[in-house]
């Protein structure tokens, strides 16, 4: 092959990109190469190594071993090749294969110098991982024979199970337990075992073992089983339901390809793959739901499973959902009331109707066409109607229930139901009735549908009249229901000041008999959920929340109920405290759009003057202050994608005071949001993103933000950096990455998320206070080695920096001055790219000669790294115009230009060193 051929030619022009850090044009150039090779020649296997190096400049290792490999198979015992994939190996912790190829590159060649450390660093590992294998092979044995020993004390079976849960998290202990039949002996143990530790341990063993294994986790489902999994399930332990709960998801996320850690979607080849396993979980977790033979609990879980993977498309659960009946399973369960004593009826708890109206909220919602939505609606129809038809109150009691369920869920179908002719005229009735359960069930019902304002204004002619009537009774748990009925239609004129469906002072009325419910202990649990049910309506008038938030006894039984962590309240408490943060979603109000709707003699809703700014942020900083960050921070747990979103409204609102972040973080709030952030609404990340950005700028994050954490916060962070937010997010967002790229861990960690790219969008900004918070977070993401290699390369980065560096705001000279002075130090390269601006050393005079004495100091810095790097390029920085700059500079004695005189001495040194400019001497002529 001569040098002038097209091959030639692209290897060449590779070679030159790889020089120049341009790791994908290289990549390119050799691959075009490869490309005109059509037989295996040694040219070939050069191209595939050269190949190899790329990739392992862009740590894509398992490309570089499948090059390197190739590149052995046409030229064996090639020892660069044979070194490439032994680096490849040992980044990717394959230290047995890496230490194979090391041993094979220095027999080939015993005078390599290089391999000889990386080979004595190899055998060391591989020894001490056949020494901690052989003892945990020993380990292993001894806690088997005594965890499964049931003559043993419980206690040392509980050490034992511990230790073998260790084990299973090993790579090396996993395959050791699965070797000696731990499944099998999990299964024969359980099956007498009835101390809830160790059951909680043996089910977090099969948990551990399956973790992205596939091949276990199939065979878990093959000796163990499905109906094994819930049989674990069926407890009123709870740590014992959230193990076996937790197992069953990593078995679906195993055998799915899902990790909703790494944000990782299922895999839509292994679904199809693993299809039988996947349908077989839904049919036994449909089945199991409406069992009237396991707990409330264990129905709970169970439906949190299936609410949870009905959103991805390739389990395609939502639909397998409709097809086999399972939403007639699940408007059973919507039809229970834990207060029901009929004989069909099943046992669920105080959680169950959330639970359940979430998880037909959700299926609903992944009903991706119309076809199948009108499905779910007639499936919905078909045993509203089917349980009308049964004879029996018992059956007309369900469907209210049910009913209500709905309009708590998929609110559209509820609607569609409650519209029904008949239906809401039978709830009218079943109101009016003397029956205690039936007047407990319609009043929730009418709660339940008067959500929409056209179904509020028919309650409004048709049922204020019954729902006074049933608030003067004496029994409390239909008195406190109808208040809430009432609560519920006096607020649907929402935050309209000029819009009252009730006469004046009613709605404070309602608000104070809802306080007396509130406060009083001796009401139980339930009438109290109901009493802030009520006042999450009417908090949506100012004078309501500034009567709440005055009131101390009312806001601490509030923040009492949220710190309980109770789901069925949730709702309720976190709709009120959104209102008193007027932290809900403000229609934008257009001037020109206000005249229009004004002469139309449109009616133009009215803002309190209660909540103007002042009085929202005064009742932030009572909120804030009276401790309910814990109260939020028990309410995080739940699986209610809304709830979640107002939980994140209240923290940001709260975070947006900077003399309440500290307690935030102190009563555990930042740990909170960091999940919020992850996962839920969109709105809801957003949300909780900012309330992060807002903590991650004002208090350090290694205290806000201990270990991991500072790395779990950079996704949620850099989701902030997206045109869909607002410039004041995006600030936020670049000042707490500014902050967070001064660790090393979360340095490598927005490196990873593409987090440079995002950052370096906003470099080229026009909004002054956004390209300042992104070079000041550039500068910091400098410290890494792959960043430098960034503006080493083939662009205009070090160029754009160095312009920056002569802006008139301070903060932004200072900031790029600031990167420069980082860039230059380490690297040579991105040294001599400053020759490339034009005005270079107008430039360096200008920082040299700065009035900002941090300006002047990062220039004088610049200087003499450039300087230092090699004579060649400090004889081109050292013109005269930058000497002249420097030997005045040299002359200052004033302590605050000590450092300033010093770097710029220490680069006159290096001058003379280089013999660029003669010493001077310090001699004086007498006269």
């Amino acid at each position: 092959m001569t040098n002038d051929s097209p091959t030639s030619q692209l290897k060449e022009a590779g070679n030159q990109a790889f020089a120049e850090g341009d790791w994908d044009k290289a990549l390119s150039f050799y691959t075009q190469a490869l490309n005109l090779i059509e037989l295996d020649t040694p040219e070939k296997a050069i191209l595939y190594k050269n190949k190899a190096a790329v990739y392992l400049k862009v740590s894509d290792y398992e490309a570089a071993i499948k090059d390197c490999t190739t590149s052995l198979e046409i030229c064996p015992n090639d020892p660069k090749a044979l070194f490439r994939r032994c680096q490849a190996y040992e980044a990717l912790e394959k230290f047995e294969e890496a230490y194979k190829d090391a041993r094979q590159v220095h027999n080939l060649d015993k005078n390599n110098k290089a391999i000889a450390p990386v080979l004595k660093r190899l055998h060391d590992i591989v020894q001490d991982r056949m020494a901690r294998f052989a003892q945990t092979t020993t380990k292993v044995t001894q806690m088997m024979e005594i965890a499964f020993d049931l003559s043993t004390t419980v206690e040392k079976r509980e050490t034992a199970t511990s230790n073998l849960l260790v084990l299973a998290k090993e790579s090396a202990g996993a395959d050791l337990l699965v070797k000696e039949g731990i499944f099998e002996n999990i299964n024969s143990l359980l099956k007498k075992e009835t101390t809830p530790s160790i059951v909680v341990s043996c089910i977090r063993i099969v948990s551990a073992l399956c973790k992205g294994n596939l091949p276990r986790a199939k065979m878990i489902l093959q000796l163990l089983g499905v109906p094994w999994l819930l049989d674990q399930l069926n407890s009123n332990n709870d740590d014992q339901v959230s193990a076996a709960q937790y197992c069953c998801q990593t078995v679906i996320n195993t055998i799915s390809g899902l990790d909703l850690k790494d944000d990782k979607q299922p895999d839509k080849a292994l679904c199809e793959a693993n299809r039988k396993e996947i349908d077989t979980i839904l049919t036994c977790l449909i089945y199991c739901s409406t069992s009237r033979t396991i707990t409330g609990k264990c129905r709970d879980a169970v439906l949190e499973l299936m609410m949870r993977n009905c959103e991805y498309r390739a389990l395609d659960w939502a639909e397998r959902l409709v097809d086999i009946n399972g939403l007639q399973r699940m408007m059973q369960i919507a039809s229970e009331l834990e207060e029901m004593k009929y004989e069909s009826s099943m046992e669920i708890t105080e959680n169950t109707r959330t639970i359940i109206s979430c998880a037909l909220g959700k299926v609903y919602d992944n009903m991706y066409y119309d076809l199948i939505k009108e499905r779910f609606s007639a499936k919905i129809e078909d045993f509203i109607h089917e349980q009308l038809q049964t004879p029996g109150m018992e059956s007309k009691v369900r469907v209210v229930v049910a009913v209500t369920t709905l309009l708590l869920g998929p609110l559209d179908v509820g609607s569609s139901i409650i519209g029904k002719e008949g239906v809401l005229e039978m709830i009218l009735v079943m109101a009016n009735s003397g029956d205690f359960l039936m007047q407990r069930v319609s009043c929730e019902a009418l709660i339940a549908a008067a959500s929409k304002k056209d179904k509020a204004s028919a309650i409004l002619a048709q049922g204020v009249t019954i729902l006074k009537k049933l608030y003067q009774i004496g029994n409390d748990n239909i008195k406190v229901r109808a208040l809430v009925g009432l609560c519920k239609l006096g607020s649907c004129g929402g935050t309209d000041s000029s819009w009252k469906p009730f006469t004046d002072g009613s709605t404070m009325k309602l608000a104070e008999a809802c306080r007396r419910f509130l406060i009083n202990p001796a009401k139980d649990k339930d009438m109290r959920k109901w009493a802030i049910e009520g006042l999450s309506y009417l908090t949506l008038d100012a004078e309501v929340k500034e009567k709440l938030i005055e009131d101390k006894e009312a806001l601490q039984s509030l923040i009492e109920v949220a710190k309980s962590g109770d789901f069925s309240v949730i709702y309720g408490v976190v709709s009120t405290l959104v209102n008193l943060c007027n932290a809900y979603d403000k229609q934008e109000i257009i001037p020109e759009m206000l005249e229009l709707a004004k002469f139309a003699k449109r009616h133009v809703p009215e803002q309190h003057e209660l909540d103007d700014p002042d009085f929202v942020h005064k009742r932030v900083d009572i909120l804030g202050k009276a401790g309910v960050t814990v109260g939020l921070v028990s309410l995080c747990k739940t699986e209610s994608e809304n709830c979640k979103e107002l939980i994140a409204r209240v923290f940001n609102a709260i975070c947006e005071h900077q003399n309440l972040r500290g307690i935030v973080v102190q009563q555990g709030g930042a740990k909170a949001l960091i999940p919020l952030a992850l996962e839920g609404t969109a709105k809801g990340k957003y949300q909780a993103s900012q309330a992060l950005a807002r903590i991650g700028i004002t208090i350090n994050p290694e205290v806000a933000f201990p270990g991991q954490r500072m790395c779990e916060l950079i996704r949620p962070l850099l989701g902030l950096l997206d045109l869909e937010c607002n410039a004041l997010e995006n600030f936020e967002a670049l000042m707490a990455l500014c902050n967070l790229a001064g660790f090393e861990a979360p340095r490598k960690r927005i490196i990873k998320e593409n987090g440079v790219s995002k950052i370096e969008n906003y470099m080229y900004e026009n909004h002054e206070m956004l390209q300042k918070a992104a070079v000041q977070a550039m500068s910091n993401l400098l410290f890494s080695e792959e960043v430098v290699k960034l503006f080493e390369g083939k662009n205009d980065r070090t160029k754009y920096m160095i312009l920056l560096s002569t802006s008139e705001d301070i903060e932004m000279s200072k900031a790029a001055a600031g990167a420069l002075a980082i860039l230059t130090s380490v690297s040579k390269r991105a040294s001599r790219k400053v020759f490339e601006a034009l005005e270079w050393k107008e430039i360096l005079c200008f920082l040299l000669s700065n009035t900002d004495k941090d300006v002047q100091y990062r220039g004088a810095v610049i200087v003499k790294n450039i300087a230092s790097h090699s004579k060649e390029l400090a004889e081109k920085l050292l013109v005269p115009e930058v000497l002249m700059v420097l030997d005045v500079l040299s002359k200052f004695e004033t302590p605050e230009m000590a450092k300033v005189t010093e770097c710029v001495k220490a680069t006159l040194q290096l001058a003379e060193q280089w013999k660029l400019v003669e010493k001077e001497d310090e001699s004086e002529d007498e006269l």
